[in-house]
């Protein structure tokens, strides 16, 4: 688990591609890894892996073709830029909000522009995530914990402050960026619960307002 407050940004020294997976050393630079072993996990731009080697100045891990399909890391290449997590202990400060670290899907950034000393983002999110992002909610994006001021339809706005523009990759964003998108943690599994024993049910499983009627949320 992560908080979604990013330690501090990497780069990618080396991708090794393995028959549909990938090989890939990120080189930490000032992440302190003394606390790091073999085995476990730092969130790459939002997306948990698994330490596999520590040659000193970074880091090694694997990832799977399943990953490079629903993630970014697919578009990464040497000396790309990317935020960094250590996975959180019990004495870590929640400045943000429980973050997985399992991508949900990819945004797209539609718009920026500078509103004050801050810059406001309009993102847009697969259509089957739009039901998970709230206004005034909490939402992960690359890695990065932040609120979402509006909603309209797919699309989302976040206001991103001098600090998180300087510290994190999100200051290199503009329109048509692709982003990793992992929603609240707690919508995705209040979804999953409100199907109650359909849940084990195969098919398509939605919420309906006739479900929300036959578990007495409406009426």
């Amino acid at each position: 688990m992560f908080t979604g407050i990013i330690e501090a940004t990497g780069k990618v020294g080396n991708i090794e591609q393995k028959g549909g997976d990938a090989r890939v050393f990120i080189d930490t630079r000032e992440l302190e890894l003394l606390d790091v072993c073999i085995g476990d996990s730092i969130a790459v731009n939002g997306v948990c892996l698994t330490v596999t080697d520590l040659p000193g100045n970074g880091f090694w891990t694997d990832v799977s073709g399943e990953t490079l399909n629903r993630t970014t890391l697919s578009e990464l290449e040497a000396g790309s830029q990317v935020n960094l997590e250590k996975s959180l202990l019990p004495t870590t400060r929640m400045g943000g909000h429980l973050v997985s670290g399992h991508v949900d899907g990819v945004g797209e950034v539609l718009d920026r522009k500078d509103a004050g000393r801050s810059v406001q983002f309009e993102i847009k999110v697969p259509d089957s995530l739009a039901k998970y992002i709230a206004e005034k909610g909490s939402v992960c994006i690359d890695g990065v914990s932040l609120t979402v001021n509006s909603v309209s339809g797919a699309t989302f706005c976040i206001n991103i402050i001098p600090h998180t523009l300087t510290e994190t990759i999100i200051g290199s964003y503009k329109s048509a960026t692709r982003v990793n998108i992992e929603v609240d943690i707690v919508a995705r599994y209040l979804e999953r619960l409100l199907l109650g024993d359909k849940a084990s049910s195969t098919g398509t499983q939605a919420i309906t307002l006739e479900l929300l009627k036959e578990h007495g949320f409406t009426r």
